[in-house]
């Protein structure tokens, strides 16, 4: 100790877990990039022309082009891409609203004013995912056939609405469960009936959950390709249907299919960004449960 009262003792060295969390960190920097290699990769060959797209191995400094767009959109005279676009919106969209309309009240059934056996329940809506979704195609097209329901958008919003359920049941469950009880009956004593007890007391406290299980039905919607290539031809036809309409076994398509790929995923990253806050709160409040 100097006379001025500062110390001359030399600072503390980083400890073990400085260096440790300092390499965590890198590792995680390391994985991110490898996971967006391949979306960078995509994005970029979607702007070559379809010759350069096909060099082996891959040019980078191959002149830039908006033709594999153009072609997307029906420039050349193919197919426009609007019809597909809006059928896809449609699907998700009002698939991921019937969910919510019926996970939220099940969800709270189960969590804050539970019913007997309330985990069979659970396991009886897990179990309805294990069956495979080829072994269910038969029995629906032939259902759809005899309804005169093929080719139709609202099959897909039943189909999707039916698929997405368990798994929103079983989020929101563990979002509901972190619900205060005391909130809710003081809301019934004040003489609110279920709906408002749902609508303006849990529905504002559990947004995060809600809006993290909406964003994760609305991309399994989005992306769902088997039913809708089966069940549908023309006019429900969805984006990933179309999109596959662009792989042929003659010519060159890379650079349209990565074009393709890329205008069809904005929709989900556009949403995402849009909820990350609320997906972020939600997904970690249900690791946490």
């Amino acid at each position: 100790m100097t006379s001025t009262g500062i110390s001359n003792s030399p600072s503390p060295r980083p400890g073990k877990g400085f260096f440790r969390s300092k390499g965590l960190g890198l590792v995680a920097w390391l994985l991110g990039i490898v996971f967006f290699l391949p979306i960078a990769w995509m994005v970029l060959t979607s702007f070559h022309s379809e010759e350069d797209a096909a060099t082996n191995p891959p040019s980078f400094a191959a002149s830039l082009t908006l033709d594999g767009y153009r072609e997307f959109f029906g420039a050349g005279g193919g197919a426009s891409p609007w019809p597909a676009l809006i059928n896809s919106t449609v699907a998700s969209l009002a698939s991921t609203l019937f969910v919510l309309l019926l996970a939220l009240p099940a969800a709270y059934a189960l969590s804050i004013r539970p019913v007997k056996k309330w985990t069979d329940v659970l396991f009886f809506f897990l179990s309805t995912k294990m069956l495979p979704v080829v072994a269910g195609l038969l029995p629906l097209y032939l259902f759809a056939k005899n309804t005169d329901f093929l080719d139709n958008i609202w099959l897909l919003v039943i189909l999707y609405t039916s698929m997405n359920l368990p798994i929103a049941v079983w989020m929101m469950h563990s979002f509901l469960s972190e619900v205060p009880v005391a909130v809710i009956e003081a809301a019934q004593i004040d003489g609110a009936r279920l709906p408002t007890v749902l609508t303006r007391v849990v529905a504002p406290i559990a947004l995060p959950g809600i809006a993290a299980t909406a964003l994760i039905c609305f991309i399994f919607s989005w992306n769902e390709l088997l039913f809708a290539r089966v069940l549908t031809g023309v006019v429900a036809e969805t984006a990933p249907v179309f999109l596959t309409g662009f792989i042929t076994s003659q010519g060159l398509f890379l650079a349209k299919v990565c074009a393709a790929s890329l205008v069809i995923s904005l929709p989900v990253l556009a949403a995402g960004f849009a909820a990350q806050d609320k997906l972020v709160q939600g997904l970690s409040l249900g690791a946490v449960k």
